[in-house]
């Protein structure tokens, strides 16, 4: 029997029964990539294994919250990691996605075996790195592996607590005969991890790659299906990186995360108001101080205006982080 396939646009997801040049739901061109489709394992798990409960005789506990050892990621995750949580951080490439996330393993491993699994880099790469943050705990398992049903495996023999996968875009299905980072791999590895760690209470961080138009890359599902979204972003020229809240399940969705870039690895900015205030003891003409809110704590920031003479007839007026029509 001749295997059936399709062809998914890699931008959005549209599936065809044949290849289009344009895709006609997010108007790119050339994203089309043929996959096969293959039906569901026999011996695929179909449930939980839950049953159905009153709602009133659902426990209101608040899920309990394990602190990472880094306070401002803790602010981004609202106000530490839950128990089951799949969470996913996306950043530009060389922003410091891997080299956050091994600083928040190397925290969580002082109390809790982490296992941190690797497709893009080999164990000695991540060593290097470890070294240069002073990573010296045990409870760290490193795992040089892409394939999600090796990865869920080691983390079941190791009993791990916590589980940090760099990258889902490079992490792929055995069931599927596609390449990794395809829209159906990433939607597979993210619908098993999402199933796996709901079903053992174990919480999963994913790091995401994003498109040069900002979006984390993969299907507009993968955002639906993970409980946190987090976009670690921040100029290469600039020693300072900021983490967003883009959806949490658990907590507020606007929260922000300041962190400074050092040779040492990342290190939390305690004070984030210094940053955007000049170093000068008073305030010079054209400074002005503003008060606002950044999710739940309020930030001093210096705006700054310049007036030059213009040779063109008529002057204009530009803003550069704020809006000028307000």
């Amino acid at each position: 029997m001749k295997p059936k396939t399709q062809y998914a646009c890699q931008q959005c997801g549209h599936t065809s029964p044949k290849w289009i040049g344009r895709c006609p739901s997010c108007q790119q061109w050339n994203t089309f990539v043929e996959e096969r489709v293959t039906a569901a394992a026999a011996e695929a798990p179909a449930s939980w294994d839950s049953v159905p409960i009153r709602f009133t005789e659902i426990s209101g506990v608040e899920a309990p919250r394990v602190s990472t050892g880094i306070a401002e990621f803790d602010r981004v995750l609202g106000g530490g990691l839950v128990a089951g949580a799949l969470v996913l951080l996306g950043g530009d490439p060389g922003v410091g996605k891997s080299t956050l996330m091994l600083d928040v393993a190397s925290h969580l491993a002082e109390s809790a075996l982490v296992l941190y699994a690797s497709g893009e880099e080999s164990a000695q790469q991540i060593k290097m790195r470890g070294q240069r943050l002073d990573v010296r705990t045990h409870d760290l398992h490193v795992y040089a592996e892409m394939s999600v049903e090796k990865i869920l495996t080691a983390a079941e023999q190791l009993r791990a607590h916590v589980v940090v996968i760099d990258s889902i875009q490079t992490t792929f299905s055995e069931k599927l005969e596609m390449a990794p980072g395809s829209i159906g791999q990433v939607r597979e590895v993210a619908s098993q991890l999402l199933f796996w760690t709901k079903k053992n209470h174990v919480p999963v961080f994913l790091i995401g790659h994003i498109t040069k138009d900002g979006a984390i890359a993969g299907p507009k599902a993968l955002e639906h299906i993970v409980d946190t979204v987090l976009y670690f972003e921040g100029p290469r020229q600039h020693p300072h990186r900021i983490v967003r809240t883009i959806k949490n399940r658990f907590g507020p969705a606007n929260e922000l995360g300041i962190f400074e870039m050092l040779p040492s690895g990342l290190k939390p900015v305690e004070k984030p108001s210094a940053l955007f205030l000049s170093q000068t003891q008073s305030l010079n003409p054209g400074s002005a101080i503003l008060c606002c809110m950044e999710g739940s704590r309020p930030l001093l920031v210096e705006i700054q205006g310049l007036v030059s003479r213009t040779h063109f007839g008529a002057p204009r007026r530009l803003a550069t982080g704020v809006d000028p029509q307000r």
